[in-house]
């Protein structure tokens, strides 16, 4: 049996998100993309640690997510950090702008991945901003989690 080698398994992660934030809902959402950022994302050039979603005229909106330029892209390559709409269902949307505006959530853009048809998706999540000892809480669990784990390999 033959193994076909997966391009498309990469996947890029907001490894700050859960540092910064409480996940509590999460939903798939697809992204509307011109050809050489597709290129460019296969090509693992895309970074979410600045990435953030607002609602604009009922649509929801990807803004400042940096997807360099595909290095064999002409002068119609595409501008590295453009507003991208997303695309979820209407009643996803009424959903999350209702628990946005009443409940003082965020939405928070966490991981981008292809999906097993081959499309581009991106996970995002609803949450609440964490506050100071929650963070520390999680340094410490971390570093217990580490201390741990050195003393299993020793033994």
């Amino acid at each position: 049996m033959v193994k076909k080698k997966d391009v498309n398994s990469k996947s890029i992660v907001n490894r700050k998100a859960k540092f910064e934030y409480q996940l509590l809902d999460s939903f798939e959402a697809g992204l509307v993309l011109t050809g050489t950022e597709v290129k460019s994302v296969k090509e693992g050039n895309a970074n979410l640690s600045d990435a953030y979603c607002l609602f604009e005229d009922g649509n929801l909106t990807l803004k400042s997510m940096f997807i360099g330029h595909y290095k064999f892209g002409t002068i119609h390559n595409h501008e590295t950090r453009r507003d991208r709409r997303l695309l979820l269902r209407k009643t996803e949307l009424k959903k999350m702008e209702r628990r946005v505006t009443e409940k003082g959530m965020t939405i928070v853009p966490y991981k981008l991945y292809f999906s097993e048809r081959g499309f581009i998706k991106l996970e995002l999540f609803l949450a609440t901003g964490k506050k100071s000892y929650d963070k520390r809480e999680s340094i410490k669990e971390r570093q217990n989690k580490r201390d741990l784990d050195r003393i299993k390999k020793e033994y």
